[in-house]
This record gives structure tokens, sequence and C-alpha cells, in this order.
């Protein structure tokens, strides 16, 4: 890849340039390349959800005090979805860097969201291994917490999810649970079926290209049933 394009978008230069080139390999790339030396970059999205965890819930912590902690998993939430570590990504031109397989290339994958999020959180990651927290807690401050006054002033923050959990939780005094229902598709492009119940009950359904995609689907439709029949 060319680290020096990567420095001058981010400022950023590594000390461990390996450590950089292994967050761009996608698993799919391994399957045409069976001797690569490095392997996928999931290992180090691992490591990068972490380090995101904690750092925007530190942060929020600091920055909203008077909050409860239910707003304060709301507005994380809301930061780290899929969508918006995806345009990030897409801001920074992640995608350019990615080693990915013929197939995936050919079907769109560089602006994939959820590669692109998972590609986020694998920087993180290395970037962690490479020079620390603070050099985590400075990226993420430049290129993805400017966005979180936005989302908590607008209101941004109250997804599907966290709504249906209110009604249902006056309403009826329960808090929906989600379940796989079905996946399928290869590893590197799962599409997931997931349910929302209210103890026993399903009451919506909804799929998506990940877990998190498919629990709003299924809260989205949970509230549509709702709202007619309320």
């Amino acid at each position: 890849m060319n680290t020096e394009e990567f420095k001058k978008v981010t400022g950023i230069e590594f000390n461990d340039a390996t450590l950089l080139d292994n967050a761009w390999v996608h698993r799919s790339y391994l399957n045409e390349h069976t001797d690569f030396a490095m392997g996928s970059n999931e290992r180090l999205e691992f490591l990068g959800d972490a380090v995101l965890e904690l750092l925007t819930s530190e942060d929020f912590y600091h920055k909203y005090p008077q909050r409860p902690e239910g707003d304060l998993t709301n507005f994380r939430a809301a930061v780290v979805c899929t969508k918006s570590l995806a345009a990030e990504a897409q801001r920074l031109d992640l995608g350019q860097y990615l080693y990915l397989s013929k197939g995936e290339e050919e079907s769109g994958g560089r602006s994939r969201e959820y590669i692109l999020a998972n590609t986020f959180e694998a920087l993180l990651g290395a970037l962690y291994l490479d020079q620390g927290l603070e050099s985590c807690r400075g990226f993420l401050e430049k290129n993805l917490f400017y966005k979180i006054e936005e989302i908590v002033e607008n209101e941004k923050y109250r997804d599907s999810k966290s709504t249906l959990q209110e009604i249902t939780q006056e309403g009826v005094g329960i808090t929906p649970t989600y379940q796989v229902l079905d996946e399928w598709g290869p590893d590197h492009d799962k599409i997931f079926k997931m349910g929302i119940f209210l103890k026993e009950k399903q009451i919506g359904k909804g799929e998506g290209a990940s877990k998190q995609e498919g629990e709003q689907a299924a809260a989205k439709d949970a509230l549509d049933k709702w709202d007619s029949t309320s």
C-alpha cells in the first residue's frame, strides 16, 4: 500500500508498517492467496473494537456528567454503529488500501459498509499496538468524535432499537430481546435474519449484513406493527 498517501490523509506514520498493512487484509483475499504471509485483519478488528468501546465510553462519561447510563449507551451505539464507522472509513478512503479477493472486488467490496466499518476497527487495533491508547484517542477525536454533539443535540441516537425499548418498557414493562433466526452466505458476506421478542412472543423480524443491522431492521418492523395496532 502507499504508506505516504495514508500519512498525508491521516497525519499518522506507523513505526511498524506491517501492522498497518495487516489492517487491510480482508479474509476473502486469503482464500485466493493461501501462501500470503499475513493473516486476515480480524484479530486487529477484535482489538480495535475493544479500544473503540473504551475510548468512546470514556469520552461520553466526561462530556455528559449529568446523563444516565442508558443515555450514554444509546449515544455510544449511534457513534460506533456500522453506518457511522463506514462513513468515516469512506471519508478517509480506506477502501482503496484493502486486499480483497477477485469476487469481493467485483461485487463492490471496497465500498461495502460492514467491510469498511470492520476496517476502521482493524486500523484502530493496529494503531493501538503500534503507538498506544493516546494515539488512538487522538485519531478518534479527529475522525469520529467530532460528530458526537450533533448526534446528541439532534437526538440521532434515538434509533429503532432504543425507541422500541422505551415503548415496551413503559407500555408492558418488558425489555425486548433479540435472537438469530437464520444466517446464510459465505463468512465474508453473511446475511443475518434477526427476531425480536417480548419474553416468548416474537414481535418483529429483519435482515442485515450484520447482527446489529438485522436487529435494527427487526426493531423497525416491530415498531411499524406496534404503531398499526396501537
